[in-house]
């Protein structure tokens, strides 16, 4: 069984990496479809449409133009988001999302962050770096 350190994991868009990157988190959910009747005693349900969504926080970097600043409201990036780092035979998951929100926050004794929220557009795909 292998275990990682979060340390190992980092965030591109595309071939870029997103800088000074503190954390992420994807969140991979399924719709389910009600199928119960009148007369079941218990809920049954169908398999519905899957979607992900999540976050990147950052110690904001207004000078990463290709990482940071590519994530504004609206846009729609290709995520590509390792947690075990991007070496050969490593896992990632990747796909295309829009960025839906972005928070900022700045406090005495810490750095400004950024926060960038997410939501999935298409399929979330599990890869292994060639």
């Amino acid at each position: 069984m292998a275990t990682h350190a979060g340390k190992e994991g980092v965030v591109y868009i595309g071939a870029n990496q997103i800088a000074e990157v503190v954390d992420w988190s994807i969140d991979h959910t399924m719709s389910p479809i009600d199928d119960s009747n009148l007369s079941d005693t218990d809920d049954t349900h169908l398999a519905g449409t899957q979607n992900w969504s999540g976050s990147i926080t950052c110690h904001w970097d207004e000078t990463d133009t290709n990482g940071q600043g590519a994530m504004t409201i609206g846009a729609s990036v290709t995520l590509n988001l390792y947690p075990e780092g991007n070496a050969s035979s490593d896992v990632y998951f990747t796909g295309t999302a829009s960025i839906t929100s972005i928070g900022r926050n700045a406090s005495r004794q810490a750095t400004v962050q950024a926060t960038y929220g997410f939501t999935g557009n298409g399929a979330l795909t599990q890869a292994t770096v060639a």
